[in-house]
């Protein structure tokens, strides 16, 4: 694959996931979170599904060992499950502008885990980039006077917490050596039952908004199916990942512009204050893996 292409499939990524805040916005106003994620769940498994029935790989998934398929659904169980249950909900909770910068602290609180789980070394460099990465936090949750309604803890406390899920599937997902489409796929399957189970316990599986329906399936296709598969193409095409992984810090300045002009939200001045501190935070932390 030619670079162009896997700098097109980086792109389209990046405006895919960059929608994501404002899709789940949108379609909260129709929807509770489960109801959300049983809908976007099923689709996105439907269009993996149907991806690698196109490739010829469908057959693979059938062909598993049992200790891989308890394997997946363990990682099933962290995300979408837990994840996106966490991540959503905080969304609903709170500004979009406050959920979406929050997101990208994963990337530190990898690095974190990795110290106990993958005995990595913390130096100084990760020392100083967790302060200047957790200070964007506080200046992206900021709210004084009137504003300070805005701010509601425990979806701070979930838009935190959830970083922490997604960079466990990150370390555990490194044993798998399978196709990773069929690994994403058999995440999405497997969650299925747990979000359905979810759902009947805690919310409706009965959805009457045609635009809850609608907003659900644009997050399965753009947020989850779709984006995986764009991803993995660009990857798959860059023969240095890190000429593609760098467009990903485009998001959050493009969502921002689709949660201003779309949403409606009045980004202020600390949502861009801490946005530039995470992100240097960690940029700080890839110099120090680079030395």
């Amino acid at each position: 694959m030619p670079m162009k292409n896997a700098y097109g499939f980086g792109l389209l990524t990046v405006l895919f996931w960059s929608t994501s805040a404002t899709a789940f916005k949108i379609t909260l106003q129709y929807l509770d979170v489960l109801q959300l994620l049983l809908v976007a769940i099923i689709t996105s498994t439907f269009i993996l599904g149907v991806f690698l029935g196109f490739q010829g790989k469908l057959g693979i998934i059938f062909r598993l060992k049992k200790r891989e398929y308890l394997f997946y659904l363990g990682l099933g169980v962290l995300n979408p499950f837990i994840y996106y249950w966490m991540a959503v909900k905080a969304y609903d909770l709170l500004p979009a502008q406050i959920v979406q910068p929050i997101n990208y602290t994963w990337a530190i609180t990898l690095g974190l885990l990795s110290i106990p789980l993958l005995k990595q070394p913390f130096g100084k460099l990760q020392i100083l980039a967790t302060l200047i990465c957790y200070s964007g936090v506080v200046a992206v949750s900021w709210r004084s006077g009137a504003n300070a309604s805005q701010i509601n803890l425990m979806g701070v406390f979930l838009a935190v917490s959830c970083t922490f899920i997604w960079a466990l599937y990150w370390i555990y997902n490194i044993r798998s050596q399978q196709d990773p489409v069929i690994v994403i796929f058999l995440n999405f399957l497997f969650s299925i039952p747990f979000v359905l189970v979810a759902c009947l316990m805690f919310s409706s599986i009965s959805i009457h908004e045609p635009k809850g329906l609608m907003g659900g399936v644009w997050i399965g296709c753009f947020e989850f199916g779709f984006a995986f598969i764009a991803w993995i193409f660009a990857l798959k095409g860059s023969p240095h990942t890190s000429h593609v992984t760098n467009l990903i810090f485009l998001t959050p300045f493009l969502s921002l512009a689709f949660i201003h002009y779309i949403l409606g939200e009045e980004i202020l001045i600390q949502t861009y204050i801490g946005l530039v501190l995470i992100l240097s935070g960690i940029g700080l932390q890839n110099y120090g893996k680079v030395r």
